[in-house]
Formats: structure tokens, C-alpha cells, sequence
């Protein structure tokens, strides 16, 4: 058994002045977890012991989809990545460093090099195929902004699994198989999650799938439609209408509307004034021309300017998914002023993809999908208080400077929209990424050289799959799915202890019942924190006791007078008294038929 009285942790009475989310106050207070630096923490007993049996499931799933573990280093050189690329795509989002005799090397943020590596070493024929190793181990990504706790850090365990085949349909399959496995662990940890289709980003390939854990809490937007569809936000892609014919269409016009600083007053302005004869002007008739700048990952600064509807924001995070490896910021007023053509609020085509004056380059202008040839708009004159009425895409403007990419995923998604593939409006939700499976088919392969025979005796380029899962972000998942306003429940399969027993008062009796009842239910194997503290009040030890998040909590007390003691459910919020002599075979049926409820559910209820 676990005694209070000699385990290492200190619980806290107030919440951390930096905690955001109830995972990160809760995990702090709890002793489980303590900040070392921004983004980066300690692990102490308690958070361990609950780490640990994530992992155990976690492992126990592999196993059963033919997943081997290996571990690789965290410290690693700089040549595999640089012959994948991504020693400059992921720019400043990795650690780098050198040693004494100026080799480079980088705190790895995932191991897809080094996987491919190991496989190209080590297999040579289809006859070794498929395979499926993985691996739990530390990931270090240089996060700018790093918050809530164990939810976007520095430092963070992740399970990477990869599979490879010799062909696509060897990764078809396996890739369903993680799939499933997926589900798998995240039915035996009570989470619900959310399928949706994402963006691999700097992993590459060519289909992805995210597994979110809904939360107002949670960082990703994702939607979701009546008919089935699911995605998360930088993944959707815009129905494009149709063209609209360009003959017959009125003539640009430039107008002074001084009083119309605002999408909506300018609306007002344009249908008072400038009326269309076909129908009121609309927000979604107005251009919006927002500047924003591009860091390359070799740290240059590029202004672009997009344009959108006027009804939208521009969403940050959907225009960086459609221009990585670029990272994209808001423009600052220093940007501002290397363009001094640009004039703000009132910014329209006219000036953009012309070379500026001061540096000698076209700025990029690159414009939302809904901006088809044909469509009318209402944009900036790029002069203050005026705009253009009636300009026509297509033929008054297009995007500049370019090439192979006119259109952008730019504009936030809104309630309502429709969904791409027909089926219904789309409602929008938040959640926490804990997994991401990828199909990454042949490029790590094929830029690392490996290779195999097939059957027939000729060289083919292996095909794999990635399948990544957040072991930390799980745990803080788990936190804020598993708690109230006292403190942690956490599920009976996770919990660092199955059972709390509280000792109350300073009667020895009452000490060496708890003592029996502890070592008893250990003898069942059933796990017991037990609070033994001799000098520390009831108080204290209660709110310890609801703090600290074991599920079924035992009191022995006051009670003990009267044959009982007071047996609590945390989950339910539920308490009894039971006779002291029944007491360990009544708290080991419900410690039983809570593991019960958490049991694995067959595939056919989970595909």
C-alpha cells in the first residue's frame, strides 16, 4: 500500500497563478505534477503511477494489432532530417543545438527519420513485411506560446507507431487496424472521441485522421454535420460556387463613403447609395483585404496580403495549414511601413502585385476560394474614405504574384456552412488532439532509400503509416473529464490507488482497523492509498482525500463506535455506511464491478 505519511507529495490549497484549465490547476494542487519551466514539468509519484497505467493499455493495444517496441534516442543528428526536408520545415518549432565539435543535432520532435532508418538497416525482402514497431518516448517541440499545462508543453511523451508494407494495400489495412486500436484504447480509458479528417502538416502523405476529446477547453475547431461528416477546421474544404458569365455586368466605380469604417456601416452606406438592382448588398459582397506575414523556415518575413469575404475573419490556423511549412503571424505596424502603399482599412487589388517602392518585390495576394471569376464586390480604393463598387473578379482583379496557388483555405468556418461532401450544415466544436494516424505512403521511404524486394525479385519502395498518440495530453484529457469542484476522479483503471482510506481522530483503534482493512484488500490485490498522518485533522485529510481523485474513498472513524464505516463513491457522489466486518469484501465487489465497466469492448462495437 501507498501511506500519506511517508509517500513524496505535498498538496496545495490555492491554484497556480498560470493555471488556465482544470487539468493543469488540479494535476499542480495534487502533487502529481510540478512546473519546472514554461511548458516543462516534473513528474512525481502519484503522476507516475497514473502514466504508467495509460502506457500499460496503451501497450496492451499495440501488442494486440503485432506492434513491437523499440526506443530510440531524444538527442539525434542532423543528417536524416536534412535528407527528409524537415530539418528547415519545421523552422523554429524544434530544438536545435551542437556539440563540442560543432555537429548538429535536435531534440526530436517525432522519429519518422529514425524509424525508416532502423527498417532500412535491418530488412531487405517483402518476406519481413508487414511490420509494425512503435515506440513510447519524450518529444521536445519549441512551442512559442506554451500554456494549460500538460496540453501544449515543451516536453511530452507520445506513443509513435509505425507500419510498413510493401505495397498500398498492405497500408490500407494496417492503417485501419491502428485505427481500430485506437478506439480501442480510448473506449478501455472512457474518453470519448471524435474521428475527424486533418492535415498531415510536416508529416506528410496523403490522408490523416485526427482523434479529438470534445472540450470547450480544447485548442482544435473542428465541425461536424448531420449526415456524418467530420473534420477539423483546417481540414475543411470550401464548396466553390459557380462562376458567374462576366458579360453584362456593371462598370467599377470608385465612390467616397467617409462614413463607413466598419463592414457593417459600409453595407448600410452601399445599399442607401448604391443600390444593386438584383438585391440588397450583403457583408458577404464585401472584399476583405487582411495583411499577414509569412515566417519561412529559414526565419525570413514575407508580407502577403489575402483576401476574403467581408462576412469572415481570416482564421490563422487554416491559412498556416494552407501555406505551410510557412508559420503565419499577424502583420505589425513595422511590416506596415515597408509598405506604405498599403493603406489601412481601405486596402483593394489595385495595389497588390505591383512592386512596392521601397523594396523592389510584388506582394503576393492571394484569394479565398468563394472569390470566383464573375462575383461582384465592394472593396477598399486604397485611398481613406473610399471604395470601389461592382469590382469584378476576373475581370478587374485577380490574385498576383501567385502562381500555383491563387486560392487559399483562408476564411473561418461559421455555423451553418455547408458541408463539403453535401451532407448538411455544419456545427462547430472544440477539442483536445490526442491522437493523429497518418498515411504517409512513400516519403520518408523514398528520401531515405528504403527498399525491399518483392516477389518477383525487383526493388520497390516501401509504403508506411504513422500513428502518433499524445500519452500526456491523454492523462490532462483525463483530468478534465474525470473532476468536480473538490478535485480529481479519476477512472477506476487509471487511478494511482483503487482504494483511499482516511483514519480519522487519535484513537488507536481506529488506526488499526484502517491498518487491517488496508493490508486485506492488498492481499486481494486491490491497491490502497492510506491516509496515516497521526496529527493531521479530518479536515484536511477529507479534502485531501476528494483532491487527490481515487475513486472510492473509505473513512474509518468516529463511526467504528457503531460497528461502521463509511464507505464513498466519488463518481456518483454517493455515500453508505457498511459493517466494519463486511468491510473489505463489500468495498472489494465494488472495486470489481467498476474494473468491469471499463472492460474492452469488441471491435464490431467501435468500427
Amino acid at each position: 500500500m501507498l501511506r500519506l505519511s511517508t509517500l513524496f507529495v505535498r498538496t496545495l490549497r490555492e491554484d497556480p497563478s498560470d493555471a488556465e484549465v482544470a487539468s493543469h490547476r488540479l494535476l499542480v494542487r495534487a502533487g502529481y505534477i510540478r512546473r519546472a519551466a514554461p511548458g516543462i514539468y516534473s513528474w512525481l509519484p502519484l503522476g507516475l503511477r497514473v502514466l504508467d497505467r495509460i502506457e500499460t493499455i496503451v501497450r496492451e493495444e499495440m501488442a494486440a494489432v503485432g506492434g513491437q517496441e523499440v526506443r530510440f534516442p531524444a538527442l539525434l543528428p542532423r543528417e536524416p532530417y536534412e535528407a527528409s526536408g524537415r530539418w528547415h520545415e519545421y523552422g523554429p518549432n524544434i530544438f536545435r543545438l551542437r556539440d563540442r565539435k560543432e555537429a548538429d543535432y535536435l531534440l526530436a520532435p517525432t522519429h519518422e527519420e529514425m524509424f525508416t532508418l532502423l527498417v532500412k538497416d535491418l530488412y531487405s525482402s517483402y518476406k519481413d513485411l508487414p511490420l509494425v514497431i512503435y515506440q513510447i518516448q519524450t518529444k521536445y517541440r519549441d512551442e512559442a506560446r506554451p500554456r494549460a499545462g500538460l496540453l501544449r508543453a515543451r516536453e511530452f511523451i507520445m506513443k509513435d507507431a509505425y507500419t510498413f508494407d510493401v505495397d498500398d494495400a498492405g497500408l490500407d489495412a494496417a492503417y485501419q487496424n491502428q485505427r481500430l486500436a485506437y478506439q480501442r484504447v480510448f473506449r478501455r480509458l472512457g474518453l470519448p472521441t471524435v474521428i475527424v479528417s486533418a492535415v498531415s502538416g510536416a508529416m506528410g502523405g496523403s490522408h490523416s485522421e485526427e482523434f479529438l476529446y470534445p472540450t470547450p477547453v480544447g485548442e482544435d475547431t473542428f465541425v461536424r454535420s448531420p449526415g456524418g461528416y467530420a473534420a477539423n477546421a483546417e481540414a475543411v474544404t470550401t464548396p466553390v460556387p459557380p462562376c458567374v458569365p462576366l458579360d453584362g455586368q456593371p462598370e467599377a466605380h470608385i465612390e467616397d463613403t467617409p462614413d463607413a469604417s466598419t463592414i457593417a456601416s459600409l453595407v448600410t452606406v452601399a445599399n442607401e447609395r448604391f443600390p444593386r438592382s438584383d438585391r440588397p448588398w450583403q457583408a458577404s459582397d464585401t472584399l476583405k483585404n487582411v495583411v499577414v506575414v509569412l515566417i519561412h523556415p529559414g526565419g525570413e518575413r514575407e508580407t502577403i496580403v489575402v483576401g476574403v469575404p467581408g462576412d469572415r475573419d481570416v482564421d490563422m490556423t487554416r491559412l498556416a495549414a494552407s501555406l505551410e511549412p510557412a508559420t503565419v503571424e499577424v502583420a505589425e505596424e513595422t511590416d506596415f511601413a515597408r509598405h506604405p502603399e498599403l493603406v489601412r482599412g481601405y486596402i483593394g487589388p489595385a495595389v497588390l502585385g505591383v512592386n512596392a517602392p521601397d523594396s523592389g518585390a510584388a506582394l503576393r495576394y492571394l484569394l479565398d476560394r468563394r472569390v470566383v471569376s464573375g462575383t461582384r464586390w465592394i472593396t477598399g480604393a486604397n485611398t481613406h474614405g473610399r471604395h470601389v463598387f461592382d469590382l469584378l473578379a476576373g475581370r478587374d482583379f485577380v490574385a498576383a504574384g501567385a502562381e500555383g496557388q491563387p486560392t487559399v483555405e483562408a476564411a473561418e468556418i461559421l455555423e451553418g456552412d455547408p458541408a463539403p461532401d453535401g451532407s448538411g450544415p455544419l456545427t462547430q466544436a472544440r477539442g483536445i488532439e490526442l491522437g493523429h494516424i497518418f498515411q504517409l505512403g512513400r516519403k520518408y521511404s523514398k528520401s531515405l532509400g528504403l527498399q525491399v524486394l518483392d516477389s518477383g525479385g525487383r526493388q520497390v519502395t516501401v509504403t508506411m503509416g504513422s500513428y502518433g498518440l499524445g500519452v500526456t495530453r491523454t492523462m490532462a484529457a483525463l483530468a478534465e473529464a474525470n473532476h468536480d469542484e473538490r478535485g480529481l476522479i479519476w477512472p477506476i483503471n487509471v487511478a494511482p490507488a483503487h482504494v483511499h482510506i482516511v483514519a480519522t481522530g487519535k484513537d488507536g483503534t481506529v488506526f488499526a482497523q484502517a491498518e487491517r482493512i488496508a493490508l486485506e484488500l492488498g492481499d486481494r490485490g486491490i491497491e490502497v492509498l492510506y491516509d496515516d498522518r497521526p496529527k493531521v485533522s479530518p479536515g484536511v485529510k477529507f479534502g485531501d482525500a476528494e483532491l487527490l481523485g481515487v475513486p472510492f474513498i473509505v473513512i474509518v472513524g468516529k463511526g467504528l463506535t457503531q460497528g461502521v464505516v463509511e464507505f464513498r463513491d466519488r463518481r456518483s457522489h454517493t455515500a453508505q455506511e457498511i459493517p466494519v466486518d463486511d468491510a473489505v469484501g463489500a468495498i472489494a465487489e465494488r472495486v470489481a464491478e467498476a474494473q468491469a465497466a471499463l472492460e474492452t469492448y469488441p471491435d464490431e462495437d467501435i468500427a
